[in-house]
């Protein structure tokens, strides 16, 4: 099954490793030492324009996107209950 992540984004279920609120883990060294790694590789994409609210990181690539990390939670709740 596979999550929106706005736009024209989603992702399988299983590629996800972690959904996280922006403003939480972009005040810590190591996450913000993985994004700038992220974004030296090209690994990081932007869902959207709008203001970011959460990080959505899979075994690929790291995702930025608008909708809140509660959003994606709820969404992802949804799909493994079924």
């Amino acid at each position: 099954m596979y999550i929106h992540l706005g736009s024209d984004v989603s992702v399988h279920i299983d590629e996800i490793v972690g959904i996280f609120d922006i403003e939480k883990v972009t005040v810590d060294r190591y996450m913000k030492d993985y994004l700038s790694y992220c974004q030296k590789h090209g690994k990081i994409y932007y869902v959207s324009l709008d203001m970011p609210k959460s990080i959505v990181i899979c075994d690929d690539v790291v995702y930025i996107t608008n909708v809140s990390c509660m959003t994606l939670r709820k969404r992802a709740e949804l799909i493994c209950q079924d």
